[in-house]
């Protein structure tokens, strides 16, 4: 049984960074754009997505949304942020660009086929990964489109 989909549902994620500035110049040399009606000194607005935002905040701004302290991403995983990419040159592409811009690796790409990914540390320490997933893949799922493959 399949989840209703929500058109007008939006995805904000909230991430808290130690120099907006520098965490724009890193995201905006990945490809990434900002929205500037909701940017400032204190918070940038990353285009994701259609409906699909990061609100990079300065880690004051970021502890007026939270009860919780600020955890350091350096020492504690919290989430893995993972986008898409059109194909796997532009993941190799992201991944060559986010250490370029000072990220750091954080493991080798991974090939299952099907499916392509480059994973990398930002200049906070948050985890990231880019990834490219075979179309038919994505439409079938991961067993049928192997199953198809194999045929």
């Amino acid at each position: 049984m399949s989840t209703p989909a929500h058109p007008g549902r939006m995805l904000f994620v909230n991430m808290p960074v130690a120099d907006v500035e520098r965490s724009k110049a890193f995201f905006a040399k990945l490809g990434f754009s900002f929205n500037p009606m909701f940017t400032d000194e204190s918070a940038a607005c990353m285009l994701v997505g259609e409906h699909a935002f990061v609100m990079l905040l300065s880690r004051e701004r970021f502890a007026e949304f939270s009860k919780h302290p600020i955890a350091d991403p350096t020492t504690h995983a919290l989430a893995l942020y993972s986008f898409s990419a059109s194909s796997r040159d532009e993941v190799d592409t992201v991944g060559a660009a986010a250490l370029a811009a000072g990220g750091t690796e954080a493991d080798d790409a991974e090939d299952h086929g099907f499916m392509y990914s480059r994973s990398f540390f930002d200049l906070d320490g948050h985890g990231w990964q880019v990834m490219w997933m075979d179309p038919a893949a994505a439409e079938q799922g991961p067993e049928e489109f192997a199953a198809d493959a194999a045929a």
